[in-house]
């Protein structure tokens, strides 16, 4: 197999990075461990029937970087880490309040 190039000189390259992503080719091939006919995009694949997938770099284009996908969140929005292991801090629920006379 013949190693991809890797790196900022790849041809397709964008410059522009609030250009609109290229849509993703639909690609076919059978799966290497169990010959399943499958499908893919831009020819990175999974197989239902055994579970092999190959790996992201045998693709025919680089994957998006996360700053150009269009469904990331803002990120004034996103929600802080959480160390490993700890779950929210637990707190008063909120409830009805008792209305006056009860």
């Amino acid at each position: 197999m013949t190693p991809r190039p890797h790196g900022p000189d790849l041809p397709g390259e964008r410059s522009d990075p609030t250009a609109p992503l290229p849509p993703p080719e639909l690609t076919e091939a059978e799966c290497r461990r169990c010959g399943t006919y499958i499908a893919g995009l831009d020819g990175r694949y999974a197989c239902g029937v055994c579970g092999w997938v190959n790996d992201h770099s045998e693709g025919h284009r680089r994957l998006p970087r996360a700053d150009e996908d269009p469904d990331r969140p803002a990120r004034a929005r996103r929600r802080p880490k959480q160390p490993p292991g700890r779950g929210p801090e637990p707190g008063p629920q909120p409830g009805p309040e008792p209305g006056p006379g009860h």
